[in-house]
């Protein structure tokens, strides 16, 4: 089971955002982590770190990769998390910059069937605004994509 599926199978409630969004959309590129934006409540956190909690995780950013271990008191005190485990990396952020926080990112997001799940995925065109107010070298590739795809799939629907 892949880390999609233990947030799913948890109740986790989130959204695809980032670099598995664009593939989800169909870009070409490679993603190393999942990217998720996640409602920061205490329930939804604890049952992020239930789903995920065999896999060993830790998290990256912190001196010593601290273990995660999160109570209903630690849960108020964050504003994103960065984790290492042992089938890949997940980062959980409460906030996209160009959309908004987990209610706006939720809005803007479609369902997605993929393999035997649905998955809450970023919309196109939130996942380009995102890319383009981050500004960041490595999205310029993604963003090409992303808009020649918005191209595509707007040409076929004038054709329908």
């Amino acid at each position: 089971m892949n880390l999609l599926e233990r947030l799913v199978s948890g109740g986790v409630d989130f959204a695809v955002v980032g670099g598995f969004a664009g593939v989800a959309h169909g870009c070409t590129y490679v993603t190393q982590d999942i990217d998720i934006c996640c409602d920061f409540s205490p329930t939804n956190l604890l049952a992020l770190q239930k789903a995920i909690w065999d896999l060993h995780p830790v998290h990256r950013m912190t001196p010593n990769r601290k273990k995660l271990s999160l109570t209903e008191k630690t849960c108020g005190q964050l504003k994103n998390l960065y984790l290492d485990t042992d089938i890949g990396q997940l980062d959980c952020l409460n906030f996209i910059d160009g959309v908004g926080d987990y209610q706006k990112v939720k809005r803007v997001s479609v369902l997605v069937q993929v393999q035997d799940m649905q998955l809450r995925v970023m919309r196109l065109d939130a996942l380009i605004k995102a890319k383009k107010e981050m500004n960041r070298p490595h999205d310029k590739q993604a963003i090409l994509q992303l808009e020649a795809i918005k191209r595509l799939k707007s040409a076929k629907q004038n054709r329908h």
